[in-house]
């Protein structure tokens, strides 16, 4: 496994292991500059949403990047205030218009908003069939949002993306993707920094010679998700990018498990109806 590996959703489209996130990215130059550095790195996977308002941004990198389209992997998001069918569909249009693409490769639901999701799903189905998105998804769907999709959906989300890390494995979650053949991909798979100074994960990153950091997303790509850690500094962004040359062991793994918490420091969605 290197950073140009993928994972291979269920209609067969390969999802980089290891994507940057822009949650909280400025926009202009500091989005344009952390997304310019993380292609540089070697970085193919984009993870925005409209409601980050930097899509210009990240698509005006991408432009100026000259990477093959082939090679990219750009998620975008439907924000909350866009739900229902049709309006969902304009959202998604602007998106596009936004990043200066003929389609994405994955449109998630950003947030399970209660009464519009029904709709909306229908609208990514339709923006799937229609070629303006490679896959499509959810993102912060707990259990009962995902089994109630589960049930409707002609089209099932190929991706669940929510909160996860040592302190956050949600691991009834992670099992109902894995049965239905859903893709997990994790935010804030650092703790945002809360955790970092954590007593096991120093003596873990200690016997690697590693950092923090890069033992807890090795611990999240051993475990099959796709980490989207988020940095607009080009030095902790190739720090994160490091982390394809050492291997935690069983044991270790098992010790960072045993860290869970129920951390969230995030949005909790799980009281969403």
């Amino acid at each position: 496994m290197d950073i140009g590996s993928r994972i291979e959703l269920a209609n067969g489209v390969g999802v980089p292991v290891l994507g940057l996130g822009v949650f909280r990215a400025r926009p202009g130059k500091e989005t344009r500059d952390a997304v310019l550095w993380a292609l540089e790195l070697g970085y193919r996977h984009i993870d925005t949403a409209s409601i980050y308002d930097n899509e210009r941004d990240v698509g005006a990198a991408l432009r100026a990047a000259a990477v093959p389209r082939d090679e990219l992997f750009v998620t975008t998001k439907l924000g909350n205030r866009d739900h229902g069918d049709e309006v969902a569909r304009r959202a998604f249009e602007r998106s596009l218009t936004a990043l200066g693409l003929d389609h994405v490769d994955l449109y998630l639901v950003h947030w399970p908003v209660a009464g519009g999701r029904a709709g909306s799903w229908r609208a990514l189905e339709r923006i799937y069939e229609d070629g303006g998105a490679r896959a499509i998804g959810v993102s912060n769907y707990m259990e009962p949002h995902l089994r109630e999709l589960l049930a409707t959906a002609d089209v099932p989300p190929m991706v669940d993306q929510f909160e996860l890390h040592p302190f956050l494995t949600q691991k009834d979650l992670v099992g109902l993707c894995r049965r239905h053949g859903i893709a997990v991909e994790a935010y804030s798979p650092l703790t945002r920094g809360r955790r970092l100074r954590d007593r096991t994960v120093r003596e873990v990153a200690a016997a690697h010679g590693r950092t923090a950091a890069q033992v807890v997303l090795r611990w999240s790509l051993q475990k099959g998700f796709v980490p989207l850690p988020k940095s607009v500094h080009r030095e902790r962004l190739a720090e994160n990018a490091a982390v394809f040359d050492f291997e935690l062991s069983a044991a270790e793994m098992l010790r960072l498990d045993a860290l869970d918490e129920g951390l969230h420091v995030a949005w909790d969605p799980t009281g969403v109806p």
